[in-house]
């Protein structure tokens, strides 16, 4: 059942979630080729504890690290390891935060160094493509509205959506209902209303939609091999339009700082 969150609730959700922007703005610092993705992870988990959080994936379903961080061909649910970072590499950082007893979720993809043009594209649409599916997100609409607008802005640029992994509600739990998926036709599903708080995160592919699973269990990575992209934010539904409640803000201040990282 979908559950509507209070405005104090929804502002629990939306501390947790700005935890979650400056935990991966701390990961950000650090991002550059010859690291390891456990190096992250390790900075992440030390971030979120010491600012009053519990790493939210840690431990989820048996989850072994604090935040996924997926490489390249990875699309989400990568585990850190020693995989050292090289120049070129696309990496996403998806993150989540429990506190106060609320969760928050968010993601953002980075480039090591300098990667070709069509690999910066795929990252600008991906991004895009989160910010179209927002403005979609306003009482009254529906969610098939913010998954067509994902998918149109997507497939319109050459690029395809991963359509077994699904956005979500987020509160008490890291992921309550409705589902919410990157591809859609308008007017169709269940009815926004406001104060729902969902978890909207475009999964797209530089090559085809399908994808595989890892023998660990947990990595979904692309079947051709080619990169692919991550962006999530957590929102809140309002009359008005969508209330972001998580922030990209303190990642882009690092990023503009960082020459190791292509903006």
């Amino acid at each position: 059942m979908t559950k509507y969150k209070s405005d104090e609730e929804i502002e629990l959700i939306k501390q947790s979630s700005l935890l979650v922007g400056k935990t991966i703005a701390a990961v950000a610092q650090i991002l550059r080729p010859g690291i390891t993705t456990a190096s992250m992870d390790v900075i992440a988990d030390e971030f979120i504890r010491s600012h009053g959080g519990i790493p939210a994936f840690k431990g989820f379903k048996n989850y072994p690290a604090s935040i996924c961080v997926s490489v390249n061909s990875q699309v989400v649910h990568g585990i850190p390891g020693n995989y050292v970072l090289r120049e070129g590499d696309v990496v996403s950082v998806d993150c989540g935060v429990v506190m106060n007893a609320y969760f928050g979720d968010s993601a953002y993809t980075f480039i090591i160094g300098e990667a070709d043009e069509k690999v910066k594209r795929l990252l600008k649409v991906t991004k895009e493509c989160l910010y179209r599916g927002i403005e979609n997100a306003v009482a009254g609409k529906r969610i098939g509205d913010i998954s067509h607008a994902v998918q149109e802005h997507a497939e319109s640029n050459g690029f395809s959506v991963v359509r077994e992994l699904v956005g979500h509600g987020i509160g008490k739990q890291l992921h309550e209902k409705p589902e919410i998926p990157n591809y859609g036709k308008p007017g169709s599903g269940k009815t926004l209303l406001e104060n729902m708080t969902i978890a909207i995160e475009p999964m797209i592919n530089m090559g085809k939609r399908n994808v595989t699973q890892d023998k660990d269990g947990w990595t979904i990575r692309t079947s051709d091999g080619m990169p692919s992209a991550h962006f999530e934010h957590t929102v809140a539904v309002r009359k008005e339009g969508a209330e972001i409640l998580s922030t990209f803000q303190f990642i882009e201040e690092v990023l503009q700082k960082n020459k190791e990282v292509t903006i």
